[in-house]
């Protein structure tokens, strides 16, 4: 079975629908038990990012589809028709370019390898990695590495979390003054902190469900750490609200809102949102002094800084497209070797059992010459049934190419350089 990804991205489908697709980190290996139990496939991984969900696997992509859409709930037609797939060495190419960045909302940015290889080593601890996935995996990771060490696809800041800082700073003319909060307290929210340092932000507040790794965050760059049930109470305080969570459902109400905009007289929030499924209730950017913005939204900021790594990109989708053949063909290579090891093992266990058979005859007394000439006559018989009768059908059949394959393959060399036409006057 081929190795397949089926998948969605920012650029084949909207956030609404790539919120109801995206899997929670904790809710992955139960969706690999399900699908690997229902589908009866050994081999599968699965990427669930803010922008992209992607399931790895040794399976056709038609009912990995299916599965999908029961397991998520939604209408089997609208994730058809906003999905892709890949199989063979295109999905290893493409897999090679998630790593590298060259797929991502922002070209070259540096957390979808993490990620990936999050993906990985939960697949693994699951039991859903074979050796197929193993090789893609591997590869995959040797080839990001090598991008990174020899093209300046990763040298300007551009991501998810810079961009919503720019745009921060685009709206408010000095952002020193400003408070901010950020909810959540993973790598991005962590990026977003260290982003914000550099503007001169002074104050900033750290909001999580755990209010330890708030605190580890906090500490790390002067912040304040709060729950996220504590949030109502300090909305008001902030000018600037940048949301990255897991959750899968809203943190941040319309009511809420509302209650902190009158505790500010109505001085202007600025929010981003680029978490997938939403942190912000869409209803949020109804209320006239919010500016609500989605991850979707931050694509006119990302284009422009990634200019600058268009040519970076080039050279990196050349060492992808060679990584990718490379491996296709080491891959095909393992496949003969499975293959001559099936021919050989069929071969010997004809030959054991009319072994066993003349030795049996011998030992009752038997003609030795003539049990030999039967020995030697019976495993050719046996030995060039199948290259006779695939010989037979592709004569009848007119299929000429067939022929000179099969000529190659057991060895009539002689005959397969002679011009077919030729040989048959």
């Amino acid at each position: 079975m081929p190795f397949v990804i089926l998948g969605i991205n920012h650029d084949s489908a909207p956030i609404e629908v790539r919120e109801r697709v995206a899997f929670a980190p904790e809710a992955v290996a139960g969706a690999l038990a399900d699908a690997r139990t229902l589908l009866d496939c050994r081999e599968l991984a699965i990427l669930s990012t803010c922008n992209r969900t992607e399931i790895y696997g040794t399976i056709d992509a038609e009912p990995l589809l299916r599965w999908l859409a029961e397991y998520q709930r939604i209408p089997l037609e609208q994730l058809k028709s906003c999905s892709y797939r890949y199989s063979g060495e295109a999905a290893v190419r493409h897999m090679m370019r998630v790593a590298c960045g060259l797929d991502s909302l922002v070209l070259g940015e540096p957390q979808i390898l993490g990620q990936i290889k999050s993906a990985y080593a939960v697949a693994r601890e699951s039991g859903s990695v074979g050796g197929e996935l193993h090789r893609v995996f591997q590869r995959v990771f040797t080839v990001a590495k090598k991008v990174r060490t020899e093209t300046a696809i990763g040298e300007n800041p551009v991501s998810v979390a810079y961009a919503a800082v720019s745009l921060a700073s685009r709206i408010f003319t000095d952002l020193k003054r400003q408070t901010v909060l950020l909810i959540g307290a993973g790598e991005t929210v962590e990026l977003l902190a260290r982003y914000l340092l550099d503007q001169g932000i002074r104050q900033l507040i750290v909001a999580n469900r755990t209010l330890s790794r708030a605190q580890v965050l906090a500490e790390n760059f002067g912040a304040e750490a709060i729950l996220l049930a504590d949030i109502p109470e300090h909305l008001d305080r902030a000018d600037i609200v940048i949301s990255s969570t897991a959750s899968q459902l809203p943190i941040l109400g319309k009511g809420a809102v509302e209650s902190a905009l009158r505790r500010r007289r109505h001085s202007p929030m600025f929010m981003v949102d680029i978490a997938v499924p939403r942190d912000i209730e869409p209803q949020v950017g109804e209320l006239d002094d919010v500016y609500l913005y989605t991850v979707d939204d931050l694509r006119g900021v990302i284009d422009e800084g990634m200019r600058s790594r268009e040519k970076a990109a080039e050279a990196a989708g050349a060492i992808v497209d060679t990584a990718a053949a490379e491996f296709t063909k080491e891959c095909r290579a393992l496949g003969a070797v499975d293959t001559i090891r099936s021919y050989r093992q069929r071969v010997q266990e004809i030959s054991g059992v009319e072994l066993e058979r003349v030795l049996l005859q011998l030992d009752k007394g038997g003609d030795p010459r003539r049990l030999m000439e039967q020995l030697v006559r019976t495993l050719t018989n046996k030995l060039i049934h199948a290259p006779t009768v695939s010989l037979k059908k592709a004569t009848a059949d007119g299929d000429l190419e067939r022929l000179r394959i099969v000529r190659e393959v057991v060895g009539l060399d002689d005959l397969a350089e002679i011009p077919l036409e030729k040989k048959h006057k």
